[in-house]
């Protein structure tokens, strides 16, 4: 089947491997010496290298691997190169991750600013898109440009006050960038893993993954609960309190094209029923008894350890019967989704952006519900189930977008999950209210760009 025109033939979608029985103290240990050691590394790194005079060295990155390789660090650390530059390059993306806010915050303000001319505004621009004028201009410097983009920038320079512009722009991505806290990490529960790092094999008839150690040509063999063989790049994570492994693995998936997917949905979201879409059909009704369920242990165990040492069930069981509330929590929502898409066959789902996170009220039982409120969770899967099915997600705003009339647009009023409006008269599901506001707002064009 051939695919519409701008979608990718395949997207990258993350699995997961778990290591299967207890992970021996000694294994965990030499899997967590590597995890501090990348700690190390990526502090170095976040230390050295996020500076305004660093800039420069951050694109390709091949400067400060150079550097890094002079400088003993992983010959102090004993840790091999498998890992040591893997973690070296994840601080490096932190770091420009950081840069990119940067420009994108400064770039919002000059658009705003009344104060320039449209010349000074393509000006600021232009250095902030070039990446070598943006560095040069940081550090006080003349910009170096090649042929073409150089003459772009001495005819941009010359029909404005250059010197002017290139304060302004100092001062504001020093006030920006110096908002923003220094990258540093005190994670000790994870590394990266390069394909040389690792190999999947068998061992006293168990399948498992063999792991280097800082230790030459030693590797801790884990056994999985799973056959699967993988060629990328993995994420480890270490629950050692558990004595478990988890692997995070990147893999490509083809994107599907159905044709019979033409509907535009608009969906509210909420804590007991997952997902209510305009025309009042619900998909995960039972996701609020799924997380009360959950809320109610979670107040149970918080009682035991605060009163009693003596029915302190042991931080390994509690993680365990932790994990296994989440993971099937999280099953039900994947199922449900799954099932949303199946039936309502959308070509573009309408959604209202979420708000922030609630603050805690009176009701202690309410405070739990909401904390295991899901929604980051069935936000993030529902993206990802779009994309592999070619849906197109878009978020709407969602200033009063569930006081709205779906029908009038006047504002109304909420009680026991029912909306009513008293100007025209309209009473429905609160829900299914917000999702034809939701839909409404989508087809009118009003949505948030990413």
């Amino acid at each position: 089947m051939a695919k519409t025109e701008g979608s990718p033939d395949k997207i990258c979608k993350t699995v997961h491997q778990y290591s299967k029985g207890t992970v021996s103290a000694g294994d965990m240990e030499k899997l967590q010496e590597i995890a501090r050691d990348c700690q190390k590394v990526r502090n170095y790194v976040y230390t050295r290298y996020s500076g305004i005079g660093s800039l420069g060295k951050l694109y390709p990155g091949y400067t400060i691997q150079n550097e890094m390789t002079k400088d003993g660090l992983r010959q102090e650390l004993g840790l091999p190169s498998v890992y040591f530059y893997l973690a070296m390059f994840d601080a490096l993306k932190d770091i420009k991750s950081q840069w990119t806010r940067t420009k994108n915050r400064v770039l919002r303000l000059v658009g705003q600013n009344d104060g320039f001319s449209e010349e000074e505004k393509h000006y600021l621009r232009f250095l902030l898109g070039v990446g070598n004028a943006f560095e040069a201009v940081l550090n006080q410097r003349q910009p170096e440009l090649p042929g073409e983009i150089k003459r772009q920038y001495d005819f941009l320079s010359e029909r404005v006050d250059a010197g002017k512009l290139n304060r302004y722009l100092c001062r504001q991505v020093r006030k920006y960038h110096g908002k923003q806290k220094k990258p540093h990490t005190e994670v000790t529960d994870g590394f990266s893993v390069a394909e040389r790092a690792y190999r999947y094999g068998e061992k006293d008839g168990a399948q498992g993954i063999y792991l280097s150690t800082k230790e030459n040509r030693k590797r801790v063999f884990v056994p999985l609960t799973d056959g699967n063989r993988y060629q990328s790049q993995l994420y480890v994570r270490l629950y050692p309190q558990e004595g478990r492994v988890e692997m995070d693995v990147p893999v490509y998936v083809t994107v599907h094209i159905h044709t019979d997917y033409s509907n535009v949905v608009g969906v509210s979201m909420g804590m007991y029923a997952m997902l209510t879409t305009h025309n009042g059909h619900v998909y995960g009704p039972d996701l609020g008894d799924y997380q009360a369920e959950y809320a109610s242990w979670m107040r149970e165990q918080t009682r035991k350890y605060s009163h009693s040492r003596e029915s302190n069930p042991g931080r390994k069981k509690y993680s365990a019967r932790k994990r296994r509330y989440v993971e099937r929590m999280r099953s039900y929502i994947n199922q449900e989704l799954n099932r949303f898409l199946r039936e309502e066959k959308p070509r573009t789902v309408y959604m209202a952006k979420l708000p922030a996170a609630w603050a805690g009220g009176v009701n202690r039982k309410i405070n739990h519900s909401v904390t295991m409120w899901q929604r980051g969770y069935i936000r993030e899967r529902l993206a990802q189930k779009c994309r592999e099915q070619a849906v197109e997600l878009v978020e709407v705003p969602g200033k009063d977008i569930s006081r709205e009339c779906s029908g009038c647009g006047a504002l109304g009023e909420k009680k026991n999950g029912i909306f009513t409006c008293e100007s025209c008269g309209c009473t429905l599901n609160e829900k299914t209210n917000t999702a034809r506001n939701a839909r409404k707002r989508g087809l009118e064009g009003k949505v948030l760009r990413s």
